[in-house]
């Protein structure tokens, strides 16, 4: 109770053990390896209390041999002992194997024996629907739509249908609809131009042919126990795609002879899903391709299962019915995977998942877009994939803090996963898809039964202020409210948003699964290697979070350029973040957690921005000019029409005049100097001679209209105005002197360049913006900014790319710098033209 009132909730110890001394090392230091376990680990918070009543001793006696404990008390809570989504489908099997049905999602409400025990008793009712039986007897000649209670055809569709399978009606056991999930797949397949992202291939490797033969006999024993390994698919002329099961499907082998290179590899990229297809209205939907591997003394064989048949736990499912059947094994009764289809399609109605939906999705109007990743077609650009495992030590800690807090280890790694999509979304209000176990409410042996049972359905979450352990809680719930429509299809999920079609509601899948360990995946004998597998999926970004049961590793798949690995750094830092929230300050605030690593922060904050490079920061716009005519003063520096000046002639030209402004018109540092001349040579001495004799020039462009260049005259308070005679009436005004510069007489003026008078802090222009957005401003350019820019340019073009530049915009456009100053510092002629912007 003490430690109660000074601890967050799960940071309780669960079992207290008293002893005499700590058992030290030789060393002295603490032996972990002597303490002594506690003897109840199921112990929870207050303690031990029996079950009362039958109902409730029956619950802790499955509690207790699922979830492998020594006893389980009436209070213990179902996520503290160790439960899961998968555990969760045992349990519920068993309850219904003992008379207690329930709804799933009661054991995810009231996690404890005692609140459970209430709930059946108040309301016994399992969520499972009365599934029709088949109609189709054996031998049957002839099928009717009487005889299919689960899908409406007419006699035509049916003889087409008929038509269609080796052998007619006789070969016809059942016919039925699409699971949900099973229609997304399907849509993909029909409209993919070539490949298809959904098929699945696994490579074994057999020490003899004797072997494989075994292992193909047991496969071909597993096709004719499961119904669902015996249908084909068909649309072409239906009203709606149906799956056919065959009485009779003989599993393919085809053989082929690789005579060069390694066998593995080439099987692989012969049948690669990107470009291989199967054929989806043959039973069954797999195909076998053997073939001998000289070099290394073996057979290596390419299995290829199509989505449409086969989930995550139905691989497993498969590879231990084949490994029972070749050790001689007997095996449970198959489910029909029918109950399953009549489950969700007669379960939970349409206006129910409507109304959970359009509540959860209504004010969502754009896609969520993870690194701005919208294609979910699969046919943009290629993927690749990277795994992580994480760290023992964090791994345990998640667990610890899952069973603390009473919920199930996917919430917290769906609410990590949030996070990190907020972040590479730029989004605090997120949505993304989930993939649903879908045995939840699958009916008796849901738990053992083969098919495709998962579903993938959005989740909207927000990355907020609230804090993190509530955060955690919530999500916790939402998945519990999610489950009892597990069966519905995202189709229908999407119309209840604001998410214009075609637009995806989602970009970005997550799926948390229970896998078996590598070590316990492994042959169904000595002399069977397991090569390798590939999943793939339409989305651009997947990631998957593999519960080992003792350890958690991250699966990325995601479009290049973005790189898998920085996906799984993002989401274990965001886990590490959580965790070390919840830990030590449940109440911090979600948003202020971080996702990205040390690392990658220190390359963003420091290794990006170390752009330091040394350039003549002392030096003047005009200086690095006069300084490339001394290096080459007769070659040609400015062109106009049939004009073209020398460096030699062009820095004269601009020395004279700004002896004029200098001794006339008093320009100096800070005095800003008005610049309307039509586009030519004189244009850029102008601007020239205002730099050296230490001014700043305003550009202002003839072709503006009068007024903005009222303004912006007014606005800078240009005491001097270079110009011409035909645009000197558009200029004058009273406080403002006026320099003409086809009344200049060129030749009473030094041609020398003035001495220095600005510095490289002076200004050296001031640029006004269009005034879209109002009236125009100035911005001021000191000559370091200019030279600084100037410097970076030379370095990202040749002087060859810069022998001939073009001055083809408004000075009042920031780009006429570039195109004036920057080859004027390398020796280069610029080609003074008409202002391309008003072409």
């Amino acid at each position: 109770e003490h430690l109660s009132g000074q601890l967050p909730e799960f940071m309780v110890p669960t079992a207290f053990v008293h002893l005499e001394q700590l058992p030290l090392t030789p060393n002295g230091k603490l032996d972990r390896k002597a303490l002594p376990q506690p003897e109840d680990p199921s112990g929870i918070g207050s303690g031990y209390e029996a079950p009362l009543g039958e109902v409730e001793q029956t619950l802790a006696a499955i509690w207790a041999e699922v979830l492998q404990v020594q006893q389980v008390g009436r209070h213990d809570d179902f996520f503290e002992l160790g439960g899961h989504s998968l555990l969760a489908v045992s349990v519920m099997e068993r309850m219904r194997q003992a008379g207690l049905a329930a709804d799933v999602r009661k054991l995810f409400t009231t996690p404890t024996i005692a609140a459970l025990a209430a709930s059946l008793q108040d309301h016994q009712d399992s969520g499972l629907v009365q599934v029709p039986p088949n109609g189709i007897p054996a031998g049957c000649e002839s099928i009717t739509p009487e005889m299919l209670p689960l899908v409406r055809l007419t006699q035509a569709h049916i003889e087409r249908i008929v038509q269609a399978v080796p052998g007619g009606a006789a070969n016809v056991q059942d016919i039925y609809p699409l699971a949900p999930l099973q229609e997304g797949i399907l849509f993909h397949h029909m409209i993919a131009r070539r490949g298809d992202a959904y098929l699945m291939p696994a490579l074994f490797g057999f020490d003899s042919r004797e072997r494989l033969h075994d292992y193909l006999r047991a496969l071909q024993a597993v096709v004719e126990r499961n119904d669902v390994l015996r249908t084909a698919v068909l649309w072409e002329d239906l009203p709606e795609p149906v799956q056919v099961v065959w009485r009779r499907a003989e599993l393919m082998v085809e053989e082929v002879t690789i005579e060069e290179g390694d066998v593995a590899t080439q099987l692989r990229e012969r049948f690669d899903p990107k470009q291989h297809r199967l054929a989806l209205d043959r039973a069954p939907m797999m195909q076998v391709v053997v073939a001998q591997d000289k070099a290394r003394g073996r057979w290596v064989m390419l299995l290829l299962m199509h989505h449409l048949a086969v989930d995550h736990t139905t691989l497993e499912v498969v590879r231990q019915e084949i490994e029972a059947t070749m050790q001689g094994r007997a095996l449970p009764a198959p489910q029909p995977y029918r109950n399953f289809v009549a489950q969700a399609k007669l379960g939970v109605t349409r206006e129910d998942h409507e109304a959970f939906f359009r509540e959860m999705l209504k004010d969502v109007e754009e896609t969520t877009t993870p690194f701005g990743l919208l294609e979910v077609q699969g046919e943009s650009g290629e993927v690749a994939q990277a795994r992580r495992g994480l760290d023992a030590s964090l791994s345990r800690r998640i667990r610890e803090c899952a069973r603390g807090l009473g919920v199930n280890v996917a919430a917290v790694c769906h609410l990590a996963w949030a996070q990190v999509l907020a972040r590479v979304s730029g989004r605090d209000d997120v949505v993304f898809g989930t993939v649903l176990f879908g045995r939840m409410q699958g009916g008796a042996g849901a738990d053992r039964a083969v098919g495709l049972f998962i579903n993938t359905l959005p989740v909207r979450m927000r990355v907020g202020g609230t804090g993190v352990e509530r955060s955690v809680r919530e999500t916790h719930e939402m998945l519990a409210r999610l489950m009892r429509h597990e069966h519905a299809s995202l189709a229908l999920a999407q119309r209840c948003s604001g998410v214009p079609a075609p637009a995806p509601l989602f970009s970005a899948l997550f799926n948390y699964r229970h896998s078996a360990p590598p070590e316990a995946s492994g042959g169904a004998s000595s002399g069977i290697e397991f090569l390798g597998a590939q999943e793939r999926t339409n989305y651009p970004l997947l990631i998957s979070v593999d519960d080992l049961g003792v350890a958690l590793a991250i699966d990325v798949q995601v479009q290049t350029p973005i790189e898998p690995q920085r996906v799984c750094a993002y989401m274990e830092r965001a886990l590490e973040q959580l965790v070390q929230a919840l830990e030590s300050a449940p109440q911090q605030a979600l948003n202020t957690l971080d996702v990205m690593p040390s690392s990658e922060r220190e390359q963003v904050l420091d290794g990006w921005n170390a752009t330091q490079v040394p350039y003549p920061s002392g030096v003047c716009l005009h200086e690095l000019f006069e300084a490339q005519v001394q290096r080459t003063p007769q070659a040609v520096a400015l062109v106009h029409g049939q004009e073209q000046l020398s460096y030699g002639e062009l820095n004269e030209r601009a020395n004279r005049l700004a002896h004029r402004l200098i001794d006339e018109c008093g320009v100096g540092p800070g005095v800003l100097v008005g610049l309307c001349v039509e586009r030519g040579t004189a244009m850029v001495a102008a601007m020239l001679a205002v730099l050296k004799a230490g001014g700043a020039y305003v550009p202002l462009d003839p072709a503006y209209p009068a007024q903005r260049l009222a303004w912006m005259l007014q606005d800078s308070a240009a005491a001097v105005v270079l110009t011409q005679s035909p645009l000197s009436e558009r200029l004058a005004g009273e406080a403002r002197q006026l320099v003409l510069l086809d009344q200049e007489d060129s030749t009473v003026r030094p041609g020398s360049n003035p001495a220095s008078r600005a510095t490289a802090q002076d200004l050296a222009y001031v640029i006004y913006t269009s005034g879209s957005t109002g009236q125009p401003k100035g911005v001021a350019i000191e000559h370091r900014n200019t030279v600084n820019f100037v410097q970076w340019a030379k370095t990202q073009f040749a002087s060859q790319e810069l022998q001939r530049t073009l001055l083809s915009t408004s000075l009042n456009f920031d780009l006429a710098v570039y195109e004036c100053f920057v080859p004027l510092s390398v020796g280069a002629c610029v080609q003074v033209v008409d202002n391309a912007l008003a072409l």
